[in-house]
């Protein structure tokens, strides 16, 4: 059953973290910040929502980190219930898509709980100042991609908050599978 988050917090300021990343180095939050603004994306591997659009995210991150944006993706999935998104597959799938950021691993969920991620994909937008700016979709696509030609909403929307420092009032929320939380 698919999940949305709710909307955007603006100006809810991003919880610092330091995590491990596929590329074999800790990241932390001010590894990733970008001059402009960063964008953290909850994805994991198994998602057919993030699969679907997986060469957008690629595309739309290269994009953003032309304009001084930081990119990471972080997977906070059970492993143990969702071998496919262990960390060993996390590095296979990074790899096999040649991701241009950081693919970081949250294997004790603490970063998706402090950023109250609730699905995959689940895409933060910061300012330069860490500030919250966008918590809304990729794009129109779902489980299946929309349309080549469809409006690229995030991209646009981290475009704005990098010239402007704020992101659009208008956001619709992501939608995709739940986060595979730990049983208590």
């Amino acid at each position: 059953m698919p999940v949305s988050p709710p909307v955007c917090d603006f100006g809810w300021k991003a919880p610092d973290f330091t995590l491990p990343g596929t590329d074999g180095r800790d990241w932390s939050l001010a590894d990733i910040r970008g001059p402009n603004g960063t964008l953290l994306m909850f994805i994991c591997n198994h998602c057919p929502y993030v699969q679907a659009v997986i060469d957008r995210i690629i595309r739309d991150a290269r994009a953003l980190q032309a304009l001084g944006i930081g990119v990471a993706a972080i997977s906070s999935n059970d492993a143990a219930e969702y071998p496919q998104d262990g960390f060993g597959n996390m590095q296979a799938e990074a790899k096999k898509h040649g991701f241009p950021f950081p693919y970081l691993y949250d294997e004790s969920q603490a970063v998706a709980k402090a950023y109250g991620a609730t699905c995959t994909p689940d895409f933060f937008g910061f300012d330069a100042g860490l500030g919250l700016q966008y918590r809304g979709r990729l794009d129109a696509s779902g489980r299946q991609a929309a349309a080549p030609d469809v409006k690229r909403e995030l991209y646009e929307a981290m475009k704005q908050v990098a010239e402007t420092g704020h992101g659009p009032r208008d956001q619709t929320p992501s939608m995709g599978c739940s986060i595979k939380w730990k049983a208590a």
